[in-house]
This record gives structure tokens, sequence and C-alpha cells, in this order.
């Protein structure tokens, strides 16, 4: 079990909060959230790279010139590998990358990775609950407060993101929101700083500390 300092919107200290996952052993962790991040890259990716095969590039159907006499190597068609324009040998086609992993190691692998940022993560209480109209700066101003600079990359967390709470981090390129059931282990290692809402935390505990 881990204990964490909730702070409120001003940045002030207004608690603490506790969180108990189960994690995995240690000689094994790095290399089950190495798989899970390959993992959800290789599903990200669209898959959809073609070329064309010699069969299927567009002419070449009459031979360029004679089989003899001329001196020149024999060629059968202007659509050949070995010839600009002719078809790819072992190009891409479309394909699917997705790589397998059962979901109790996917499950493990993500609150592995978030409890190896406990040193990272921020509680806040009742993040952005005040807003009134979507507005960056208070975003910024709040983050600031918390101690993040404006350049790290920061993964805010909360149990339902309001739409005020969306389009105002919409032009912080380093920052992102996510709710609190849809964790993924690449977003909770890349991002510099964590910021979770404190009912957000019982959302993870919750949806995660059974396997």
């Amino acid at each position: 079990m881990a204990s964490c300092v909730v702070r409120d919107w001003e940045g002030k200290e207004s608690g603490q909060a506790s969180i108990d996952l189960k994690v995995a052993k240690e000689s094994s962790a790095l290399d089950l959230m190495h798989r899970a991040v390959l993992r959800q890259q290789a599903h990200s990716r669209q898959g959809t790279a073609s070329t064309l095969t010699r069969s299927e590039v567009r002419g070449g159907g009459r031979k360029p010139y004679k089989q003899k006499g001329t001196g020149r190597a024999r060629q059968g068609s202007i659509r050949t590998p070995l010839r600009p324009g002719g078809g790819i040998i072992f190009g891409p086609k479309p394909r699917v990358y997705n790589l397998s992993m059962n979901r109790k190691e996917r499950r493990l692998a993500l609150r592995t990775a978030l409890m190896a940022r406990l040193e990272d993560l921020l509680v806040v209480k009742d993040f952005g609950l005040t807003l009134q109209k979507p507005k960056t700066k208070e975003i910024t101003d709040a983050l600031g407060r918390l101690g993040i600079s404006l350049d790290s990359k920061v993964l805010i967390i909360l149990s339902k993101p309001s739409e005020i709470i969306r389009r105002s981090v919409n032009n912080l390129q380093r920052v992102k929101v996510i709710a609190a059931d849809q964790l993924n282990v690449f977003d909770l290692l890349h991002a510099n700083a964590l910021v979770v809402g404190e009912d957000a935390l019982a959302t993870i505990q919750e949806v995660y500390g059974n396997d």
C-alpha cells in the first residue's frame, strides 16, 4: 500500500489518500511492461501499406524487343522488378500487426506501470470542478500551482472528464485527459507527470484492484 498527499485546486495540501494494487515481481516487471507497450503500439498500426507485384502492375503485355540479335539481355516485360516502374519484390501488403497478450498479463502490466510512477503522481481534490466554461489558462495556472512545468508531458486522470475540461486542454499539446477506467500502459509511462483526481483514485482501485 502506498500513500499520497492530496492537494486542492489551489495546490495546497488537504489530506492523504492511499492506493494498493498488486504489481509484478521486480525480475519480470520491465519485460511485462515492455510487451504491453509493444502490443499497444502494434494495435495502433493501420497495416494498410500495399505495393504492386509484377502481376498487378498495369501494362507489360508485349515483349519489349526481340529475343535475339540486339546484344542486350533478354526481356519478356517492361514491368519486371528489374526495371523502373516495374513490380516490387516482397513489398508490404495489407496485414494485421496485432500481438497477443492475455488479460491477466495486461492488467498486471497496467497496475505495475501505475505503481512505478507514484513519485510523479499528484492527487488533486475536485480537479477543475470550479470551471464554468472552457479556459486553457485555468488549467495551465493550476498545473503551475502544482509545481508542474509547462514543458512537461502531463497525463490528467479523472473519474469522468467533463467536456469543459476536455476543451480546456485541447490547445495544450503536452497535456492529455483520460478517464480512470480507460488507462493504458503507454500513456502512464510516457508522461512526465500524472495528475489524478481524488475520486479517480478510488475508481482506479475499484476497477483495477482485482485480478
